[in-house]
């Protein structure tokens, strides 16, 4: 007798389901809105507590559930083609072997105590996370540590780590991320980055987790292959070979290369921080560095052109996703039905004692992450209702902009609607393998962050 295991849909079919729901949502839900207006401090246009109203039921049609398709593909078009550029452009840095010569250069360095990359890099990466808000940006380097990690005989589930669950660590429990905490600060009229030694402490916390819970799993898998969660897939040319990697000459024009692209992340800090650069001016840097790079190589204008073409078609499953799950907020937008689930989740809070609603605070905006994924636009949403709330509980401000930080950040590699499938599509990662490695450690991470929601209520943090 043969029992079959389920398996999770393709990453497409298990999010139109999701569209589906809804449109279904828009059936059941009442719809309704809150007024918005422009706030003095961040200078976004944000909802105005206590004007929820319901306003007239839009339900979405049959044919409205294939359009959330299209409409989500244009609503998320800064998203799409800053993934396809960011990615053709470190496809190109890829190709020229600087990267990998670098590699193999500390793989012979470190021959032995290879496993010293792993903390190295993810501290790297979170830093990165938390002070310039670095996210979207590190889709060049997953391809790159997914194959070192299989390389020192580890699997793609511990480069994925090393990378993307490194920077959301970082991202989420910033001390000074402008796209999350300035502008919740702002919006909460907060001085900016201010609880900045709470949250240092913080950062160090869950960062910290995440390199042991990855070093754990890595040390299990290099003493038994068989106990990889990925063991038997193939992952095709992300597999870079151990020896040939350490053959590898780490030239001078490797090393101008990669002194370039140091450069180009200088200039992306600098950028983002002192000039608030986002994702247009973003693109154009990456792009530069990508066909500066291929000129350093020696290449010629056309094959900079073909191998940038080859980029892009290697990140279309990554890009048609981020569409496709925004087509899910399409549906509950038009809908009208959005502001209907953030005032249903906030107004219950006003009724519970103060720790018990700071923990609430935590659970509504983490829930609220899978329908608003954007960081700042989840701020501009949520924080003008906590914040006010938070005065009536007798939480402090700075601790309902706690709530949201963790909140919007930890599940971003958690739920579908975020850009998790982005990233396992780069990985070559089904996102069930990814749920199967990530999700225990989530059920840690709820825990930390409960405690320090705790503190923060106990300390009355400012």
């Amino acid at each position: 007798m043969s029992t079959k295991i389920m398996k999770v849909p393709h990453t497409f079919v298990l999010l139109f389901a999701l569209i589906i729901v809804a449109v279904i949502g828009s059936y059941i839900i009442p719809a309704g809105e809150f007024d918005r207006a422009k706030d003095p401090n961040s200078g976004r246009t944000v909802v105005v507590p206590g004007t929820f109203h319901k306003v007239d039921q839009n339900p979405q049609s049959f044919f409205d559930t294939f359009i959330a398709v299209q409409k989500g593909s244009i609503d998320a078009a800064d998203v799409v083609f800053f993934v396809f550029f960011v990615y053709a452009s470190f496809y190109i840095v890829l190709q020229t072997g600087a990267l990998h010569s670098f590699i193999g250069w500390l793989l012979k360095t470190l021959k032995g105590k290879e496993i010293v990359l792993i903390p190295v890099f993810m501290y790297v990466f979170a830093l990165g996370g938390s002070v310039f808000g670095m996210y979207e940006e590190t889709f060049g380097f997953i391809p790159l540590f997914v194959g070192l990690a299989i390389a020192m005989g580890y699997d793609a589930l511990v480069g994925m780590s090393m990378v993307s669950m490194a920077v959301a660590m970082g991202f989420a429990a910033a001390f000074m991320n402008p796209f999350t905490v300035g502008v919740a600060q702002k919006v909460a009229e907060l001085p900016l980055f201010s609880g900045m030694t709470f949250r240092i402490i913080v950062w160090f916390t869950f960062v910290t987790m995440a390199v042991v819970y990855t070093l754990v799993y890595a040390h299990k898998i290099k003493k038994d292959p068989s106990k990889s969660i990925l063991k038997g897939m193939d992952m095709g040319a992300l597999a870079l070979n151990h020896d040939e990697l350490v053959q590898k000459k780490f030239t001078l024009r490797d090393k101008i290369i990669l002194w370039w692209v140091v450069i180009i992340i200088g200039l992306l800090v600098w950028g983002v921080i002192v000039k608030g650069w986002y994702f247009d001016e973003l693109a154009g840097l990456f792009i530069i560095m990508g066909v500066a790079a291929g000129f350093m190589a020696g290449w010629g204008p056309s094959k900079i052109a073909v191998t940038f073409l080859e980029g892009c078609k290697d990140i279309v499953f990554g890009a048609l996703v981020v569409g496709l799950s925004r087509g899910i907020l399409i549906v509950m937008r038009e809908a009208k039905i959005i502001d209907t689930i953030i005032n249903g989740m906030a107004q219950p809070l006003s009724y519970l004692p103060k720790w018990l609603a700071a923990e609430g605070m935590l659970i509504v905006q983490t829930l609220i992450n899978f329908f608003i994924p954007s960081g700042s636009g989840q701020a501009a949403t949520t924080m003008p209702i906590m914040a006010p709330l938070s005065d009536l509980l007798g939480i402090t401000r700075q601790t309902a902009v706690l709530a949201f930080q963790f909140g919007d950040g930890f599940s971003n590699i958690l739920w579908p609607t975020t850009a998790l499938p982005v990233i396992c599509s780069i990985a070559k990662v089904p996102i069930d393998k990814w749920w199967k490695y990530f999700v225990p450690f989530f059920g840690w991470l709820l825990l930390a962050q409960a405690i320090f929601m705790a503190i923060a209520v106990a300390v009355n943090l400012q």
